[in-house]
């Protein structure tokens, strides 16, 4: 049996440029950086004290009434998730549960439930220092000193029975399924950068294969915690040296790049079969018509020097797409900013492209947002498809320094008005090798 069409219907995202796809298009249209000091906690302790926080936002608006007290039990990476389901269905037009017990809208679902499935990336979602703190002070001896067994006496009865439920990764999905009455496959993927990516490719198998009508994908994750920002720091990956200068802290793909910098934020976006869009008679953004993965086993922690997995990635997803690299209008690689990861992206991107990548346009948007892990691919991917659907490509900003190996055409200054056929995106993990690419072709009939 041939597989079925995929097309893009609803792009929903939760970002430091704001709330909703066109606040994020905007913001990279005006060149804007959203890193700076982080406010919500003191980082003074911290070696890089720089991060792209998101606005301020209340969770009550994107869920029903009813819903709301289950907001106590959700971390603040289910949060964004839960925001982005919402603006992602709002823009594709769908009638869900959560629109209808909203009292957005009226008469029976346009999706079935049985046929809507989900498909979302998530992080190590860290545990609430204050209540962990307060908890673990219970179970303190008579020395003074941590307390194993009393901790397991009374010190985690100080938690409260559902503390687990906030920082579990599947709790992404099992939120926005219920609130949307999703009820086709669903999973999780945690596979850092790369989940957003092979969310996405998951949920274009799902409907390809007939097992779906319609899937909510991407991913969401805040890397705006002390345990988040001290583990990176241990393995080396931040900037610790521009905390004074933070409007040029995240250098992508830079010849003096020196580290991340971290973010908060994510994406979800619809996908459907092309017939289930047609009958409903939906906006369509783009056509989904390329999906591939790989996997480094070298190193958890350590990217190929050669960026094979990258290569690989990009290469099936362009035989997916019955694609070569001379069709491509635009590319979207990661660019974390750090020197070993650019330069493995670097390696894998002239791999596969060549001399291809000297006359393609490029864009980035770590420069503006930083990097937030199983969040980020989402993004990434909405933003490619703005590009491709407005047949421009904006400003990626602190990139007008590159690395000598780099290749990448990035627009400098303003905004750059192209035809925009095809694009393709792809992010890798920052550990464990994984790497997926998503080829998107404009919707033609």
């Amino acid at each position: 049996m041939s597989s079925r069409r995929v097309v893009v219907t609803g792009l929903g995202v939760v970002t430091p440029l704001g709330l909703g796809i066109e606040s994020l298009w905007d913001g990279l249209l005006e060149k804007k950086c959203t890193i700076g000091r982080i406010s919500q906690w003191d980082p003074s302790g911290l070696p890089c004290q720089l991060a792209a926080e998101l606005p301020d936002f209340k969770l009550g608006d994107f869920i029903p009434k009813g819903y709301r007290k289950s907001i106590k039990v959700m971390a603040r990476d289910i949060v964004i998730a839960v925001a982005s389901s919402y603006l992602a269905v709002k823009d594709a037009g769908l009638t869900t549960r959560c629109i209808l017990d909203r009292g957005e809208a009226s008469g029976p679902p346009n999706v079935e439930s049985t046929r809507f499935g989900a498909n979302i990336g998530a992080g190590l979602i860290c545990a609430d220092l204050v209540e962990l703190a307060g908890a673990l002070n219970t179970a303190v001896d008579d020395d003074g000193k941590f307390s194993i067994s009393k901790w397991g006496r009374e010190g985690m009865t100080n938690l409260t029975p559902l503390w687990l439920l906030k920082f579990l990764p599947n709790m992404l999905a099992c939120h926005v399924t219920i609130i949307h009455d999703a009820q086709a496959p669903s999973n999780t993927i945690t596979c850092g950068e790369a989940s957003s990516h092979l969310a996405i490719g998951e949920a274009f198998r799902t409907i390809q294969r007939g097992a779906a009508d319609v899937c909510v994908c991407g991913g969401a994750e805040t890397k705006l915690h002390p345990m988040a920002i001290a583990r990176h720091a241990l393995w080396g990956r931040l900037n610790t040296e521009s905390n004074d200068a933070p409007e040029v802290s995240s250098l992508p793909f830079g010849s003096k790049r020196r580290g991340m910098i971290p973010s908060e934020g994510g994406g979800l976006v619809i996908l459907e079969s092309l017939e289930h869009a047609t009958r409903r008679n939906a906006r369509i953004y783009a056509e989904l018509v390329g999906f591939g993965a790989s996997s480094s086993a070298k190193s958890w922690n350590k990217p190929d020097a050669n960026g094979q997995s990258i290569m690989l990635a990009i290469e099936k997803a362009l035989k997916d797409a019955r694609s070569t690299p001379k069709d491509i209008d635009l590319v979207n690689p990661f660019g974390a900013g750090t020197p070993q990861h650019d330069a493995s992206e670097i390696a894998g991107w002239n791999a596969a492209l060549g001399d291809q990548l000297d006359t393609t346009y490029a864009m980035t948007t770590r420069g503006a947002i930083g990097n937030n892990g199983a969040g980020t691919g989402a993004i990434d991917f909405a933003a490619t498809v703005m590009a491709l659907r407005r047949n421009t490509v904006p400003v990626s900003i602190n990139t007008g320094e590159l690395d000598d190996t780099c290749r990448f055409r990035f627009v400098q200054a303003y905004p750059k008005d192209v035809p925009i056929r095809q694009a393709i995106t792809a992010s890798p993990s920052l550990a464990g090798g994984q790497c997926a690419a998503l080829m998107i072709r404009r919707y033609e009939e």
